[in-house]
């Protein structure tokens, strides 16, 4: 079925609630293993319609913001979407309660009685109110980020549309454009402030209540973190800052000498080639044309896959006025089909984009058509990063397809950005630990803090009297920030087992094709560490993980300068 003859149709809350609490009733009181996986089976089931109903609402409006009746929609679930959270947690605490849990462990792999253990100690019905109003905020959020127009080149632009301004030539163009987004970040600076700090300060009172120290420790549980915690991840984070930014200070001055930028700022760092970028060579449907050729060759399966997204319109990916921004993927249960969302701009991102979330709606389309409960078809965030970040890299043999003679530009110029992508990665996540273990701070002390982060994590930047970005509130534009906090690290850590399938493919594409076959096969049922290790890729968490990853990408780049 294509996307637009989907029907839609706003659930009954009460039946769902009903529906809930009988299969509650039902698997608390399963006498056997079987009878237990049976019923898990039958409530994966029957929330799949309610997602699914969620999913379309939610895709219409971040097709348009602007849509008063998809608005509307969004509005509902933004309500209503709490009381139901709260109902698949007392069906998780009746599954919990049931003595024969662990049969589900046996059937469905180490990850699902984890699952639901941090679905319960995530949510209660006292965060509900709560909950109702982070979703509005949250929303608000994408209405006055999707809803920005500014003035440049005698044009109304998106901010996704400001990006080959950025990527000018003229270093006077690049500033403007960054200039101009500053404007409306600037015009709007009272409601970003106002929004983020309602935000944290809602977030904590959750944790709080919840039995947390702060919002930190309840995210955690919320991302469904399996096997490893804050103290990980701040190991991950120390191994970026001394195994990866002094090697990415070298890198930068080649960069530097290449592009001839001799004192190059922080408006420059969007160039990488005198002669500029590379961009996508052809038409829209020159480009759809292309990744339909790729993924016939790739294999019979992503064959199979591309004519499915394709021939079902499952794909919005260009820019336009009132779209969200950013780009995702997002599987409709009922029709076992993913759809995918970005805001092309006429850059190498767009490729970057169709390959990243290729890779999550590949993974999703192949769990959909398996035994694998609905709810298991999606492993944990930073899993799931590794399937769309690691297809980045395992497409490259067909990157001249986008762009032709340029093709050399962009694979070192895609390597060069993943590497340099891990300390960003790095500063949102450590922004976000400083800001919900000190949520009193002030809009002023939280851009301090940012600015401190610059300099530990990117101290090549200089941002001169640059609007905005000078002031340390870059991090505002960063959706994540506001409507998935603590998501971020999970692209850092999928990068970096993405850069081992980077090594592992120059060596033998076809083995490193099979091994992220065999990852992506196993879904939810398995761990970040445990997918990693089904790959043989190394987990990053140990002092020195990063040091031989490191130097090998390094070496790859300075072989390849052009």
């Amino acid at each position: 079925m294509k996307f637009s003859e989907m029907p839609y149709q706003r659930p009954d809350l009460e039946a769902v609630l009903t529906g809930c609490k009988s299969l509650a009733v039902r698997l608390a009181a399963a006498e056997s293993g079987e009878e237990l996986i049976h019923l898990y089976r039958e409530e994966n089931d029957f929330l799949a319609h309610y997602r699914t109903a969620q999913v379309l609402a939610n895709i219409h409006y971040t097709l348009d913001t602007r849509d008063t009746t998809w608005a509307a929609e969004q509005d509902w679930f933004d309500a209503n979407g709490p009381a139901v959270a709260n109902a698949e947690t007392e069906i998780a605490r009746a599954i919990l309660s049931n003595p024969h849990a662990d049969a589900l462990e046996k059937a469905f792999g180490s990850t699902v009685l984890p699952t639901l253990k941090n679905r319960v100690l995530s949510m209660d019905e006292r965060v509900i109110d709560l909950q109702k109003e982070e979703n509005t905020l949250t929303s608000a959020y994408q209405r006055l980020y999707g809803g920005a127009l500014v003035e440049l080149d005698g044009k109304q632009l998106t901010i996704p549309q400001l990006t080959p301004y950025k990527q000018s030539l003229d270093p006077a163009m690049r500033r403007a454009a960054y200039e101009a987004e500053a404007s409306y970040f600037d015009a709007h600076r009272a409601e970003f402030d106002d929004l983020y700090d309602r935000l944290v300060k809602n977030r904590t009172e959750q944790a709080h209540i919840l039995g947390y120290k702060d919002y930190s420790e309840l995210s955690y549980v919320r991302m469904n973190r399996i096997g490893y915690g804050q103290k990980e991840v701040a190991a991950f984070r120390k191994e970026v800052e001394e195994q990866v930014v002094p090697l990415l200070r070298r890198m930068l001055d080649l960069r530097a000498k290449r592009t001839g930028n001799e004192h190059p700022m922080f408006w420059d760092s969007g160039v990488c080639f005198a002669d500029g970028n590379p961009a996508p060579h052809g038409t829209y449907e020159e480009l759809m044309a292309g990744a339909r050729k790729m993924y016939h060759e790739l294999s019979p399966i992503t064959g199979e896959f591309i004519d499915f997204m394709q021939d079902n319109e499952m794909f919005d990916v260009m820019s336009r006025p009132g779209k969200m921004t950013g780009g995702y993927e997002e599987i409709i249960p009922d029709h076992k089909a993913p759809f995918i969302f970005a805001n092309w701009n006429g850059t190498s991102g767009d490729v970057n984009v169709l390959t990243h979330e290729a890779g999550h709606a590949l993974e999703a389309y192949l769990a959909a058509r398996t035994e694998i409960p609905q709810e298991l078809q999606c492993p944990g965030m930073e899993s799931a990063e590794i399937h769309s970040m690691s297809m980045e890299f395992l497409t490259a043999p067909w990157h001249h397809l986008f762009f032709g003679p340029d093709t050399d530009k962009y694979e070192l110029y895609h390597a060069e950005d993943s590497f340099v992508f891990l300390p960003y990665g790095c500063m949102v996540d450590e922004f976000q630990h400083i800001v919900y273990q000190n949520p009193d701070l002030t809009p002023e002390q939280r851009n301090a803090e940012w600015l401190k982060l610059e300099q530990k994590y990117r101290p090549w930047n200089e941002f001169g009297d640059l609007p905005f970005y000078g002031r340390g509130a870059g991090w505002q534009r960063q959706l994540h920030i506001y409507e998935c906090p603590f998501y971020y690290i999970d692209y850092c850590l999928a990068t970096v087992i993405a850069l081992q399938f980077f090594i592992a493919a120059l060596h033998d594409h076809q083995d490193a094709w099979q091994r992220y076959l065999k990852l992506t096969r196993l879904a939810g049922t398995a761990s970040y560490a445990e997918l990693a290790e089904a790959a043989g890729m190394k987990v990053p968490f140990t002092p020195g993980s990063l040091t031989d990853l490191a130097r090998e990408v390094e070496t790859w780049i300075e072989q390849h300068q052009l």
